[in-house]
């Protein structure tokens, strides 16, 4: 038999083999209970027939047909040269049952074959006991039939092997009507889920009044589909703007091909070539920096917890800050820089230094300072420039994919990006582009590694801090 495939299936027919295993125990457990209590009950009868038949010897009042002994019992009261004195129905004119004398003066029991009656039990379970009379001593011979027994029990086990198999079928239906009706609301969701679509996400589950387990899955799929809904806008945001971000240098190195190659003679291409390479460097960036997200939304990346000196990371990166500042005349100050240990990536890490860096070139207007210092748990490294500064109320949303501050920290009346891109892919320091993604990518490389970055309050410029756990021995 083929197993069922549905959970209703499954659990009728589990619940059916249970009943099933649990009905048959009981009942060969009823039956053994029975056959026993019958038996104790047959044996404690026959010995009290017997008792009082010997009595009635001892008294003299011995009748010669014995008659309390039931349908299936048998008598016997034989004197010691082997003379019947009185005997059941079936054992009259039948010579003594037993020609051995008990052993001692109590009753005992045993077990006699082909006792000669006219019934068809082959052997008797008789109770042997001795009297003294006037006559002489006797020995009582009472015994009952296994039939007296195995009727009833046989009877029982017939009515048990009927009714079981009814029970069970009872049993299966009603297991079958029960989980259905509890599967029921949970039917209904997996049908309200199908007709969710990727155009109507917003759309949520009817969460049962019920407080069970339907209830808080309801609970817990919107909650489910709520996180869908948003990763699904984050994406379609991810997406538009990826477009647009393209698109301006695109356009501005469609517009300069379109010129120069209307106006060969008058290309000057050994000036327009390194505006080119400016353009493809800024989309090298962006689909970069696309890649690196994508990842990273794609789940969690297991972090590389190899020793990192982030203080020779932090100097590294600002010495390559140092010399593209030198060209828009931004200084790099390190002197606050010390040792910190910690565990992660060094490429990581220092691609998150590099953004914040980036940054800070694309808005200082004299001086980047940079400082790093350590205690016992953490690493605290600060990034400051004095430009324009971030307002209070966009400190968070600088932190956003392609987020766009007040024009005045862009310095450009155009606007720009975070990182300081202006309309036609330039940027306002060192030539270079941002995407609008640096800040972002910075501050998820710093929670992978189980630290944040945050905004704080500067009296002029931008102050970015960044907080990591360092390396414990």
């Amino acid at each position: 038999m083929r197993w069922p495939v549905s959970v209703r299936g499954r659990i009728t027919v589990l619940a059916t083999l249970v009943v099933a295993v649990a009905l048959t125990a009981a009942a060969w457990g009823l039956l053994a209970v029975l056959g026993h209590s019958l038996r104790n009950d047959r044996d404690t009868l026959a010995r009290a027939r017997a008792e009082t038949l010997a009595q009635q010897a001892a008294a003299g009042r011995l009748p010669r047909r014995i008659t309390n002994v039931g349908e299936d019992g048998m008598a016997q009261v034989v004197a010691a040269d082997g003379t019947v004195l009185a005997a059941s129905s079936g054992l009259a004119g039948a010579g003594p049952v037993s020609r051995t004398p008990p052993a001692s003066a109590g009753p005992e029991l045993r077990v006699m074959h082909g006792v000669p009656d006219d019934s068809d039990v082959e052997d008797y379970r008789v109770w042997v006991l001795r009297a003294s009379t006037a006559q002489g001593p006797v020995t009582v011979y009472i015994g009952a039939s296994p039939e007296s027994v195995r009727e009833p029990v046989t009877t029982l086990r017939r009515s048990l092997l009927l009714g079981i198999p009814l029970l069970l079928v009872l049993v299966a239906f009603g297991a079958r009507a029960v989980v259905g009706r509890a599967l029921r609301p949970v039917e209904d969701l997996r049908r309200e889920v199908t007709e969710i679509s990727e155009h109507a996400a917003g759309n949520r589950l009817a969460v049962p009044a019920t407080d069970d387990e339907v209830s808080r899955l309801a609970v817990t799929m919107n909650a489910m589909l709520a996180r869908l809904e948003a990763a699904l806008s984050r994406q379609r945001e991810l997406v538009g703007d990826a477009s647009h971000e393209l698109q301006t240098p695109l356009t501005a190195l469609r517009a300069q091909l379109e010129v120069a190659l209307a106006h060969p003679d008058d290309a000057a291409w050994p000036t327009l070539a390194p505006d080119l390479l400016l353009d493809v460097e800024a989309m090298e960036r962006l689909v970069r920096d696309l890649l690196w997200l994508a990842r990273d939304d794609a789940g969690p990346q297991s972090v590389d917890h190899r020793l990192v000196d982030l203080d020779a990371v932090v100097l590294e990166e600002a010495s390559r800050a140092a010399r593209e500042g030198r060209r828009a005349g931004v200084a790099v100050d390190t002197s606050a820089v010390s040792a910190a240990p910690l565990r992660g990536s060094a490429d990581e890490l220092g691609r998150l230094v590099r953004n914040l860096l980036d940054n800070a070139l694309a808005h200082a207007s004299t001086t980047i300072r940079l400082s790093l210092h350590c205690d016992e748990r953490t690493a605290y490294l600060e990034v400051r420039d004095d430009g324009p500064g971030i307002p209070a109320d966009q400190r968070e949303r600088v932190f956003e994919r392609f987020a766009r501050v007040d024009p005045g920290r862009a310095r450009l009346a155009s606007g720009g990006g975070v990182d300081g891109t202006d309309p036609s892919g330039r940027s306002d320091r060192a030539g270079r582009a941002g995407t609008g993604l640096g800040l972002a990518i910075a501050r998820s490389i710093a929670r992978r590694h189980g630290g944040d970055i945050r905004v704080l309050d500067t009296s002029a410029g931008a102050r970015l801090a960044v907080e990591l756990p360092v390396a414990t021995s």
